[in-house]
């Protein structure tokens, strides 16, 4: 047991400073979900910890989550989240491997230029892109705006430049010597694509697919500007549930803890791609 799978000595430090930034990470995961099963009183008169060390004595209770369920349009809004949510991480990530691709194995007059100015719009902030937005895909635009489309193409815009520096930096570590035969075979650009990269680039394109697919979820802004109130997502549901004065707070950590169920699925399901796909083209590129 001093010893890991690869020879090296294991370090008790590491492990129990893991330990300690899980535990310190779960902490409002589980306040949020043990405050989800109290009242409103007890809720404003104590902290959640006394009810995990005085059980007996706190206002549990289960109607926070059927008054989500059962009186808001909270599965609406989940289903209008899964809508969102899918397209714009397949999109962007379809798009962003074929450029990733083109900017890695194939040579073009300005490559590394136009490499350049798609990095540099990472530092853009996206407010600032907002009111031109509005004006394309409002009324005096193409007229989508408040249609899903419009937030497929706002996500897939916004999430390219990232995914595209991913890609190309981990397609960068492939080794080429497959490439080149597959062009001595006679593949074909398309082909040594499908047939050879996306099999090798899976683990990147699954964790860049985990981090759209959180950013898209969790998004209020876009969703808020660019979604009618027929189309709103779970986050601006959930904005919703607390009024102006204060009233439906009992019910944000419901809501709030149901629309982090499919994102923690995703995440769970992908999570062994996760790390080696961030870190493989770290170091080149």
């Amino acid at each position: 047991m001093s010893t890991m799978k690869d020879g090296r000595r294991r370090s008790w430090f590491a492990i129990v400073s893991m330990i300690a930034l899980c535990v310190l990470w779960s902490v409002p995961t589980i306040g949020l979900l043990v405050t989800s099963f109290r009242n409103r009183i007890d809720a404003t008169e104590s902290g959640w910890w006394s009810a995990v060390f005085n059980p007996f004595d706190a206002g549990w209770t289960g109607g926070n989550y059927s008054r989500v369920l059962e009186g808001t349009n909270m599965d609406t809004a989940l289903l209008n989240s899964i809508v969102v949510a899918v397209p714009a991480t397949i999109i962007p990530i379809m798009f962003a491997a074929f450029a990733a691709y083109a900017f890695t194995f194939m040579e073009f007059r300005g490559k590394d230029v136009l490499f350049i100015v798609i990095v540099a719009v990472l530092v853009v902030p996206i407010q600032v892109a907002f009111q031109p937005m509005l004006d394309l895909l409002g009324p005096r635009g193409l007229g989508i705006s408040g249609q899903f489309l419009a937030v497929w193409l706002l996500h897939t815009g916004f999430g390219m430049p990232l995914a595209i520096y991913i890609l190309r930096n981990y397609m960068s570590t492939l080794p080429r010597t497959v490439i080149e035969s597959a062009k001595i075979d006679g593949a074909t650009h398309f082909q040594t694509f499908w047939k050879l990269i996306v099999p090798m680039s899976v683990p990147a394109l699954a964790a860049f697919a985990i981090l759209q697919f959180l950013w898209v979820w969790n998004d209020l802004l876009i969703a808020k500007l660019f979604l009618s109130s027929g189309n709103a997502t779970v986050i601006v549901e959930v904005q919703g549930l607390l009024g102006t004065q204060g009233q439906g707070q009992e019910l944000l950590t419901a809501a709030a803890f149901i629309s982090m169920v499919i994102p923690m699925l995703v995440f769970f399901t992908l999570q062994r791609y996760f790390v080696r796909g961030l870190t493989s083209g770290a170091v080149k590129g």
